[in-house]
């Protein structure tokens, strides 16, 4: 049998609430890091903790709100060759949730939005309608890959794939 060699990991999520009475989703407007814009919330994956622990737990830390039953719904991933390191955004939703709404979080401010607003909308994170695509179970794909093409080009360098 072959070895394999580990690679550095860094796992994160995301997640769509879904209220179904006003037909609108939580989005939070990002307004600092290196990824600016609408997106919905999430964070990162604790040492030990499950999946499902670390996306309902973050939604709780941003927005105020309990989550329970979250369904995964698609993945973001990319191997960055400088970094020597795999990102893999995991990508969740659900319509249950409890609580009230905190406005502001330390990643930005928490508001309703219909997904019309969300697409028509010149604020939206980089890439963020694709992934939206794939919460919304809108297209056919579950997994938003960058290959990196190693690129001394940043313009250059990433390349968008499917599947």
């Amino acid at each position: 049998m072959a070895k394999h060699e580990l690679e550095l990991v860094e796992l994160t999520n995301m997640c769509m609430i879904y209220d179904e009475k006003e037909d609108k989703v939580l989005v939070q407007v990002r307004d600092k890091n290196d990824w600016d814009g609408i997106s919905f919330p999430g964070g990162h994956v604790e040492k030990g903790e499950s999946l499902s622990e670390s996306v309902i737990r973050e939604v709780e830390e941003e927005t105020g709100l309990r989550i329970k039953n979250v369904t995964p719904c698609g993945y973001k991933d990319w191997y960055d060759f400088k970094k020597q390191k795999r990102y893999i955004v995991f990508m969740y939703r659900t319509s249950t949730y409890s609580g009230v709404r905190i406005p502001r979080s330390h990643e930005g401010e928490n508001k309703w939005m219909t997904i019309d607003n969300i697409r028509s909308s010149n604020q939206v994170a980089p890439d963020f309608i694709e992934m939206l695509n794939i919460m919304l179970g809108s297209t056919q794909h579950s997994e938003f890959f960058y290959e990196d093409t190693q690129n001394e080009d940043e313009n250059k360098r990433w390349v968008k794939k499917f599947y």
